[in-house]
């Protein structure tokens, strides 16, 4: 026969019984009060929120010709303070990426600013040529 050794793990796991049924009740019932206590919360929160719109929209309607109008406002507001604070940062970072190129650092998508302008000036000889060539048609008949 052959010998066959477990792995340490393994024979821990064939060594451990299983846990008793008294552990299992416990977490079961651990799960269960605590699910039961976040529903209840949940269900407080809820008739909270409720309440609170029922009291507040009278408040709305009496305000609505000022609420709206300023709600607007900020939301206006905020949207080009964030919209200007991200065309800075991305401006920032395109001078920088600038910069770098220039100084003769690599930044990421050189190579591929270097192929196309190769491209580039590759096409503007080709069309230089042709233009050239049609020229050299037209003048010499």
């Amino acid at each position: 026969m052959a010998d066959v050794r477990l792995q340490p793990q393994q024979q821990q796991q064939q060594q451990q019984p299983p846990p008793p049924r008294s552990h299992q009740m416990v977490k079961a019932a651990t799960a269960v009060t605590a699910g039961g206590s976040l529903l209840v919360l949940s269900g407080l929160i809820l008739a909270g929120t409720v309440i609170a719109l029922t009291m507040a929209t009278p408040l709305l309607v009496i305000f609505s010709p000022v609420l709206v109008p300023a709600a607007i406002t900020v939301f206006l507001l905020g949207s080009g303070l964030l919209a200007s604070g991200g065309f800075g940062i991305a401006a920032l970072s395109v001078l920088a990426w600038i910069y770098k190129y220039v100084t003769g650092k690599q930044p990421p998508g050189a190579d591929q600013l270097d192929k196309a302008r190769q491209k580039l000036g590759y096409k503007a000889r080709e069309m230089k040529d042709r233009a050239e060539q049609f020229g050299q048609q037209h003048t010499g008949m």
